[in-house]
């Protein structure tokens, strides 16, 4: 078996990897991911105890259990390249030795649920409603850097780049599905089935204008129009794709749910977005412990 070089699997000196200054022993095989590091102490505050608190940089890192179920909570920053330092480390935590420096053959499967905040693009979608996305479109490059044709859907590609027109200078689209097995735990009446969009950035690139102009004044519109197989975007964020591309070339299950907290079709905000948040939390543990 190859031996990773230490330019490649890089580890701190008390063993932990590099980025997210964790050890195996410190994660749980179902993770939750969060944007914000402050939102961890928000979903631990339910937990029976807490066993592990590990911070660096903007990586938060809190493992316990909820009502007897082993649970890890970590914030990833924002943007699907924090993602692809997140997804790679806890890949590498649970399948690679650390002594050896060696892939591990049996390799272990980590279930991943993001929790976020997210706006609608969708009239029918309100302020503080739960999505739970299905589908992810990606506007970043992450996944592009991989060997990862297999898990994209491109009659869905295809279609996304007729309607939208991008230029020639943007990334091009890719499409990837949530791990329908896992993602189905968190189904129920009140919670709208999502095709998440995620973007490069906060402001142009999903549309917004403060006081830069956009290269294309009608992407939103665009984004927002777009169906296809009876499929259509439904929010926007900056983290779904790479989430379940990554998981899914790595062999985990992933899904993600939002709280949305603005519609960008009706112009609204949520006028208790921290009440909206602690809703999804609560129902995101309830969920995973009767799971």
């Amino acid at each position: 078996m190859n031996h990773l070089a230490a330019s490649e699997l890089i580890l701190n000196k008390d063993g932990s990897i590099y980025h997210l200054a964790l050890r195996p022993e410190q994660i749980a095989d179902t993770i939750i991911v969060v944007g914000d590091p402050d939102r961890v102490d928000k979903l631990t505050q339910y937990f029976d105890n807490v066993e592990h608190v590990v911070k660096k940089r903007e990586f938060h890192t809190q493992t316990g259990t909820y009502k007897g179920k082993r649970l890890t909570v970590l914030s990833t920053g924002i943007g699907t390249d924090n993602i692809d330092i997140v997804l790679n480390e806890l890949d590498a935590l649970v399948n690679i030795d650390f002594e050896t420096r060696q892939i591990k053959e049996k390799k272990t499967s980590l279930n991943i649920v993001r929790v976020g905040t997210s706006g609608s693009i969708q009239k029918d979608i309100p302020v503080d409603a739960i999505v739970s996305s299905k589908l992810a479109v990606g506007f970043d490059t992450v996944l592009h850097f991989y060997q990862s044709d297999d898990v994209q859907l491109h009659d869905f590609n295809k279609a996304l780049e007729e309607h939208l027109d991008l230029n020639p200078a943007n990334s091009k689209p890719y499409v990837v599905e949530s791990d329908q097995e896992f993602a189905s735990i968190f189904n129920s009446p009140e919670v709208f089935e999502g095709f998440t969009g995620s973007n490069v950035g906060f402001y142009a690139p999903q549309g917004r204008v403060l006081r830069l102009p956009l290269r294309d004044q009608n992407m939103k519109e665009r984004l927002s129009s777009f169906e296809f197989k009876g499929k259509r975007i439904t929010n926007l964020e900056m983290e779904t794709s790479a989430i379940f591309g990554l998981s899914k070339l790595l062999g985990h299950k992933a899904a993600s749910l939002n709280a949305i907290i603005a519609n960008r079709a009706t112009g609204n905000f949520s006028k208790d977005a921290a009440k909206a948040i602690d809703n999804l939390i609560r129902y995101t543990l309830d969920k995973l412990a009767a799971s």
